[in-house]
């Protein structure tokens, strides 16, 4: 999918908008921010893969199966995966509405941390959808799980600890995050974190050395994968 030479991105959500971290033979290249992921993906145009951190691909009338077996990856930490429910959930204009929705077709409720992230899921999907696979679903904690050779980080991706552990596995995958990330380095660290793990993982994609949950993957009802990638 890639040569050598290619370029991949890792993207993030974050509070005011998206941040992406880009890698050039799997180091370090640049790191940017953006309110809106159309034109955060404007800084990498040239990427041949983007690790995303937002689940791609809604079913119609069932939970995914990606969700379930990275929750049961984490174990104890499975509490980091959200469930993601059927498309018609996603269509509702707010929670309340969504909320019953999802009762009303898989038999249980919607929480309102999963529901928060109804406009970026809409927005990565749009783009998604409208014809860009470069986009690959991808989840930092089982990236980060993966670097440390299956075992995943305890310490919150919010806490001193859990950042510091997270540099550090990205620094011995080779990916070293400068010190000055200009205005990127004012998105909050977890998410740059998790940009730069996503980007890791991307540029497994591109090398063709990733693995996916499920294997093969379930499909939409356009024929698109829906898999967590890693």
């Amino acid at each position: 999918m890639s040569d050598s030479r290619g370029a991949v991105m890792g993207v993030d959500a974050c509070p005011t908008g998206w941040v992406g971290v880009v890698l050039r033979q799997g180091r370090f290249a640049s790191a940017h921010a953006a309110p809106d992921l159309d034109g955060l993906l404007d800084h990498g145009r040239g990427a041949a893969v983007v690790g995303i951190d937002i689940p791609l691909g809604l079913l119609d009338s069932r939970w995914r199966q990606a969700d379930r077996l990275a929750a049961a990856r984490l174990g104890p930490q499975r509490a980091r995966v959200f469930a993601v429910p059927p498309r018609q959930v996603w269509e509702e204009d707010d929670y309340a509405a969504a909320n019953h929705r999802c009762q009303m077709v898989t038999g249980s409720g919607l929480s309102r941390q999963s529901w928060g992230l109804v406009k970026k899921l809409r927005e990565a999907n749009r783009v998604r959808d409208a014809g860009d696979e470069r986009l690959h679903e991808v989840h930092p904690e089982i990236s980060f799980m993966a670097m440390a050779d299956g075992a995943p980080v305890t310490w919150s991706k919010k806490s001193w600890n859990g950042q510091q552990v997270r540099r550090r596995l990205l620094r011995a995958h080779g990916v070293v995050l400068p010190e000055d990330l200009d205005a990127a380095g004012r998105i909050p660290p977890d998410d740059v974190l998790d940009a730069a793990a996503a980007a890791w993982s991307a540029h497994r994609i591109a090398h063709g050395t990733s693995e996916r949950l499920p294997d093969p993957p379930e499909r939409t009802a356009r024929g698109l994968p829906v898999a967590i990638w890693w």
